[in-house]
């Protein structure tokens, strides 16, 4: 075998190295984004089934806190029995906390249906129309998604209201045609008094021509014929 065979063999040889060492690389990061996105997708399944879990409990806190509300104003025994319940509360809501779950503010807020489930749609000019008034049942959310949306009472204008900003809409459009017309028959008006002002300067003319004595008309006839005559 010649050098120059050697020489050839030599270089495919490195070349097939170089593209199995290629292949080699490529496999490896294709199974480590495969761990990466399966590590992911469990992840993400766990915690969806602990939010969906805990979501079943929800109810649950939302009655513990309207007890512990009535109970304020109840006798010391029931307060007594309310202090247990509140530790109980408290340690419910440290599980939604440790599991990244927490309630959010939705009073005064505007209406965002992916938050909030209107339950009621009341009628008010105190607010802005799409205001948040009242909540019924808290909402609660985790870092990527909503786990309850908020139960709320929503604002919307009063039928008056509306019927006061459609009167202003149509207002000026009424006003507009108004003037036109306006304008319209104070043009006529004007072109009308042009009109009998002219007829009027015509027939002054005609009348103070018939009112000329018939012998100054001869005479003023004559001299008109005499002066084109001359010429």
């Amino acid at each position: 075998m010649s050098k120059k065979d050697k020489k050839d063999k030599k270089i495919k040889f490195q070349d097939e190295i170089s593209e199995l060492q290629n292949k080699y690389l490529l496999t490896l990061a294709e199974l480590e984004n495969t761990r990466k996105r399966m590590q992911k997708e469990k992840t993400e399944s766990l915690s969806f089934a602990i939010e969906n879990t805990i979501s079943e409990f929800l109810p649950l806190i939302d009655n513990f806190e309207n007890a512990l509300n009535f109970a304020n104003d109840s006798s010391e025994e029931v307060k007594n029995w309310a202090m247990g319940f509140q530790m109980l509360l408290s340690q419910l809501k440290d599980i939604l906390h440790n599991h990244g779950i927490v309630p959010y503010h939705s009073v005064g807020n505007n209406f965002d249906p992916h938050y909030h489930d209107a339950v009621e749609i009341i009628e008010s000019n105190e607010h802005e129309p799409g205001s948040i008034i009242e909540e019924l049942a808290k909402g609660y959310k985790s870092a990527t998604r909503v786990i309850r949306p908020a139960r709320v009472k929503v604002t919307k204008q009063t039928l008056e209201k509306n019927q006061d900003v459609e009167d202003k809409k149509n207002q000026p459009q009424i006003d507009k045609n108004e003037n036109i017309s306006g304008c319209i028959e104070e043009e006529n008006c004007c072109k009308n008094t042009e009109d009998e002002n002219s007829c009027g300067s015509e027939n002054d003319q005609d009348k103070d021509s018939m009112d000329q004595d018939p012998l100054d008309q001869d005479l003023k006839k004559s001299k008109d014929e005499n002066i084109k005559i001359n010429k």
